[in-house]
C-alpha cells in the first residue's frame, strides 16, 4: 500500500457536482492498493497514519498526532500512487491492483483508520471521477509505502 498524507486546513471530495465527504482540520490521506496487500500492510499503515506527530504542539513543534488532536481524517482511494514511468512518457498502472481486488481492501483501510483513530472517517467514492478541494496546513505532505516501512 501507498499513502499520501497531507495535513490540511478543510477538504472535500465533490462528485457530480455534489459534495460526497468533507472536513475540517485533519488529515487526506490518498490510498493506493497492490494486489498482494494484505491484514498486515492495512493495519501498519493505518497505524501509522494516525500517530504520525505533524500537528504543532503549544510550543509551535510538531509533536502532536491526529488522534491527540480530534482531528478529521478523509480518506480517497487514488490507484495513481502506484505509476511507474520508467518506459517513457505514458504512466503504466500494472502495480495497482485491480478494481474488484482493490475496493475491498481500500473499505477495510478505512475501517482500519476508523478503529485507530476511534472516531468516523470520511472517504471518496471508489471508482468515481472526482473532483478534490483541499487547504494543505503547512504545507505538510508525507510519503508512506509499506514495502519499505517509511
Amino acid at each position: 500500500m501507498r499513502a499520501l498524507i497531507q495535513r490540511v486546513r478543510e477538504a472535500s471530495v465533490t462528485v457530480d457536482d455534489r459534495v460526497v465527504a468533507a472536513i475540517g482540520p485533519g488529515l487526506l490521506v490518498l490510498a493506493g492498493m497492490a494486489a498482494d496487500d494484505g491484514d498486515d500492510e492495512r493495519d501498519w499503515l493505518a497505524r501509522k497514519i494516525v500517530a504520525l506527530r505533524i500537528f504543532d504542539d503549544a510550543g509551535g513543534v510538531m509533536n502532536r498526532s491526529v488522534r491527540d488532536t480530534g482531528g478529521a481524517i478523509l480518506a480517497v482511494s487514488q490507484f495513481t500512487l502506484f505509476a511507474s514511468t520508467r518506459k517513457g512518457a505514458r504512466p503504466s498502472w500494472s502495480g495497482a491492483a485491480p478494481p474488484e481486488l482493490a475496493q475491498p481492501k481500500f473499505d477495510a483501510f478505512v475501517a482500519a483508520l476508523a478503529r485507530e483513530s476511534g472516531m468516523p472517517v470520511a472517504a471518496g467514492v471508489f471508482g468515481a471521477d472526482m473532483a478534490m478541494a483541499l487547504i494543505n496546513d503547512g504545507p505538510v505532505t508525507i510519503w508512506l509505502d509499506t514495502r519499505s516501512r517509511e
